[in-house]
């Protein structure tokens, strides 16, 4: 997920460590925390895989004369290459929680064909567990007293907002597809 999210954002645009750190939280925010502690060994290890290099580009001058010599990320070619790959991979990572959320901040750059299954992954796996939560209730739910009885209703409501959410927007993924296309 942060692997993603990290060569996504370079592929925007070179970044400082601060600046990306910024950016990740505000992208990933609404999805999921993530842990700062996180970003720099994973930075570091998309450096040593030669996904994207910590030298300040040519295009910006001004951010190689840092008084505080920050390092600017930027992605490379071999880079771009590896986030089309990623972003071409639909698996359950891609339908999880952590996972989904990283993958859709970055949808403008995936295939129409990918972002339909990821979508309609994601629908099967939140309509599982809307399933799981409303068989839970119904067996034990006169068991709970009213407030944890109100507050597994209110996470079924959250989950019943979020399979509609999800098919209206593989709805418009599907009417957006040039005609000819799958699905």
């Amino acid at each position: 997920m942060l692997e993603i999210a990290v060569l996504g954002l370079l592929s925007e645009s070179p970044m400082h460590g601060y600046e990306l750190r910024k950016r990740l939280a505000t992208l990933l925010g609404a999805f999921r925390a993530f842990s700062y502690g996180s970003l720099y060994p994973t930075l570091r290890r998309l450096s040593e895989a030669g996904w994207i290099s910590d030298e300040s580009p040519l295009e910006a001058p001004a951010v190689r004369r840092s008084r505080r010599g920050k390092r600017v990320y930027q992605l490379t070619a071999d880079g771009k290459e590896h986030l089309a790959s990623l972003l071409a991979e639909v698996g359950p990572d891609a339908f999880d929680d952590d996972g989904f959320g990283a993958r859709l901040a970055f949808f403008a750059q995936t295939r129409s064909d990918i972002r339909l299954q990821i979508l309609e992954g994601r629908r099967r796996r939140v309509e599982e567990q809307r399933d799981g939560m409303k068989s839970t209730l119904a067996r034990t739910g006169e068991r709970f007293d009213r407030y944890t009885r109100v507050l597994h209703e209110h996470g079924l409501e959250s989950v019943d907002r979020e399979v509609r959410w999800l098919t209206e927007l593989i709805e418009h993924e599907r009417s957006d597809a040039p005609d000819g296309a799958e699905h």
